[in-house]
């Protein structure tokens, strides 16, 4: 009991052991939170100069929670290295488990790397109506593995980032005007020139219409039972959908006005009597 309680040895335990390791304790959680002050510091910054350059939010996010994760990884390692700890192999343990962890999961790190490319080239931004991955929607986040889309019904889907990225994706918010793809049938006894004209008409008193590029209206086929015209008149794309229910609604009422019959399918059935 007496040699454990030598002043001597319990001072070579306390040189050799207690102040060493005390000492690296210290400086470990001083790596630490300096670590994590200095990545706060960086992380304001970047985001300034982000914002800065007009960049889009969800770029913005998207970056900064990336770095973000990488610069408390480096803080971490820095910071087992300061008590001791052999972090080659650390590393080499990380490397091993992170290989066997991606071939498990290989569908998620393949979002990943989409949600990666959808973000560096930018094929639709935050508030964008697209359709991708047999979803339509307007989109409102996009995260690392994942984007979130809100239907016209207000349901919110959230879409994996590689169905997205390896398919076709339509972003109708992309350009500021789009055209009217519209198909109106007459009857072949109706007056060709009058109903061509009402169109017309009915194309210049809508101001949202845009006077360039030119609308089309034109006589696309003899179908069977119609003369068929197609009316393509320009908007912004914000108007699309209201000049195209507006214009249906006119173009009936203006053709019931002016006796214009619109023809729609027949069958004649004819009864065959038999004594």
């Amino acid at each position: 009991m007496e040699k454990f309680l030598d002043p001597e040895l319990l001072i070579n335990i306390q040189n050799e052991y207690v102040l060493p390791w005390g000492i690296n304790i210290v400086m470990a959680l001083a790596v630490f939170i300096i670590g994590r002050i200095v990545i706060g510091l960086v992380m304001r910054l970047v985001r300034k100069l982000l914002n800065k350059s007009k960049m889009d939010n969800m770029l913005i996010n998207f970056v900064t929670s990336i770095l973000g994760s990488l610069l408390l990884l480096f803080v971490i390692v820095a910071s087992l290295d300061q008590l001791g700890v052999n972090t080659s192999s650390l590393i080499a343990i990380v490397g091993a488990a992170g290989l066997a962890i991606g071939l498990s999961l290989q569908d998620s790190l393949k979002n990943f790397a989409a949600g990666v490319l959808l973000v560096v080239f930018r094929p639709f931004r935050e508030g964008d109506f697209v359709e991708a991955a047999g979803v339509s929607g307007v989109v409102e986040s996009i995260s690392i593995f994942s984007t979130v889309m809100r239907t016209g019904d207000n349901r919110e889907v959230i879409v994996p980032n590689g169905p997205i990225y390896s398919g076709v994706i339509t972003n109708y918010s992309k350009r500021d005007t789009r055209r009217v793809d519209m198909v109106f049938g007459i009857g072949y006894e109706a007056n060709l020139l009058q109903a061509k004209q009402l169109l017309a008409d009915i194309l210049a008193e809508d101001e949202r219409i845009l006077a360039e590029p030119k609308s089309v209206i034109a006589v696309s086929e003899l179908a069977d039972s119609s003369v068929n015209f197609v009316v393509r008149p320009w908007v912004r794309t914000g108007d699309y959908w209201n000049v195209l229910w507006d214009t249906t609604e006119k173009v009936k009422l203006r053709f019931d006005e002016a006796g214009i019959s619109i023809p729609f399918p027949q069958m004649d059935v004819h009864v065959h009597k038999q004594d």
